[in-house]
């Protein structure tokens, strides 16, 4: 029993282990690639070029990089004389030559950059993320060559064979990338930003996803595959321990491990669409969110149009439009349109000049341009992943998992005509 405990302990494992890498791939291949310019917040796949205000120059390939790193190993051979005891209980002395690789240097340069696809730019993060980058200078040389001492220690190690190998990675400008993780606002602009969570994924990779999609599935069918060795393993050791027929058991423990993984694709895939219908709840919470803080500018606004009574009345049908919105309608059912006021109370403002060189009212103006600007990129991240979503609900075998949950289709926002701002970053060539 000792064996097949051993062995189911394994084959759960490697089961477990399977179950991480198909979550993996799930979450891959269940997030829409957004543009740049629609990102607002929550896990975005994005697609585009790695670009920089000021590129790096990478250390040994001398590269403009939005981030690189490297290291120089040297190498070192000994010789080693020990004494041991032979069969007769006779003390004797061997040599033997020991020899290896030891880091004398290393460093590299990381900031956040930007990724670039045709419809504007979006800022990274890359601290925490798991980053895929390409070789830029692999080389090994000896004592002659001028690079053994100008990119390295002039001072060598014990034992040196005086050999070192030069190794850098990074991420050259203008490369295209693969990048899946958690979008927040910034600080600084209206706009998003990747960056890392402890809530989900951070991926930068110089692959596409497919082969990105495509590694999850290989880790996942190997750990499948040696999962249901351990299981059948350790069938086999305690039915050959025991002497007697261990063919019954086989079928038992095969049998055993595909409930076991019935089970755990029945969760996963629970798990992913609640994940996925959580995300959808969480998309149109933000746009309730924006909608209200922009009604949260409407006192100040009618206060300081009231010593305007020549055109107040004009802008308090702009403010009126403004205070219809300050519930968020779900979408499909009856409520105001939503539509930006932007363009109403700039033809106003142009009408009367004296409206314009109130300071306190300019600045309001500025403060709903920008929450128009939230509510846009609210509102398509809404869309995006309502509209994955909903494509998830007719797939098989999800559809029947779906079905079970109960779960409906999400009705798209369809009137808009937000405003959305690109951010200006005046890139390197």
């Amino acid at each position: 029993m000792i064996a097949i405990t051993i062995g189911a302990v394994a084959a759960l494992g490697c089961l477990a282990g399977a179950m991480v890498f198909l979550r993996r791939k799930r979450v891959v291949d269940d997030t829409p690639t957004s543009k740049a310019l629609g990102v607002f917040i929550g896990l975005t796949e994005l697609k585009g070029t790695a670009e920089s205000e000021k590129p790096f120059a990478s250390y040994m390939a001398g590269k403009a990089c939005v981030r690189y790193s490297w290291h120089v190993e040297e190498h070192w051979s000994r010789t080693v004389t020990e004494t041991y005891q032979d069969a007769q209980g006779h003390t004797q002395t061997r040599t033997r030559v020991e020899s290896g690789w030891k880091e004398v240097a290393h460093g590299g340069e990381s900031a956040p950059f930007y990724l670039k696809d045709d419809t504007g730019v979006i800022r990274i993060v890359p601290d925490g993320a798991d980053i895929d980058e390409p070789e830029l200078f692999d080389t090994t040389v000896g004592r002659a060559d001028p690079l053994y001492f100008a990119k390295a220690p002039v001072g060598e190690i014990a034992n040196s064979t005086h050999r070192r190998r030069f190794h850098e990675k990074g991420i050259p400008i203008h490369t295209k990338l693969y990048v899946m993780g958690q979008a927040r606002e910034r600080q600084d602009v209206v706009a998003a930003e990747i960056a890392h969570s402890k809530s989900g994924m951070f991926i930068i990779s110089t692959r596409t996803e497919k082969q990105i999609s495509s590694g999850f599935g290989v880790g996942y069918w190997v750990f499948l595959a040696l999962g249901l060795v351990a299981a059948l393993a350790g069938v086999l050791v305690n039915g050959l321990m025991n002497r007697h027929s261990v063919w019954p058991p086989y079928v038992v423990a095969a049998a055993g491990y595909g409930a076991a993984l019935g089970l755990g694709w029945a969760w996963l895939v629970y798990n992913s669409m609640v994940n996925l219908h959580q995300r959808v709840e969480q998309a149109w919470a933000q746009v309730d969110i924006q909608l209200k803080r922009r009604h949260d500018l409407i006192p100040n606004l009618v206060e300081v149009v009231q010593g305007y009574a020549t055109h107040e009345r004009e802008v308090q049908t702009v403010v009126t439009d403004l205070r219809a919105q300050l519930e968020a309608t779900p979408p499909g059912v009856q409520g105001p349109d939503y539509h930006g006021v932007l363009p109403e109370l700039r033809a106003v403002v142009e009408r009367y000049p004296d409206l314009k060189s109130s300071e306190l009212f300019l600045k309001l103006q500025n403060q709903l341009t920008e929450t128009e600007q939230r509510i846009a990129l609210a509102r398509d991240y809404f869309n995006d992943i309502a509209s994955f979503y909903n494509a998830r609900l007719q797939l098989v075998p999800d559809r029947y998992i779906a079905a079970m949950m109960r779960l409906k289709a999400q009705t798209l926002i369809t009137a808009a005509d937000f405003e959305r701002a690109r951010v200006d970053v005046k890139l390197a060539e």
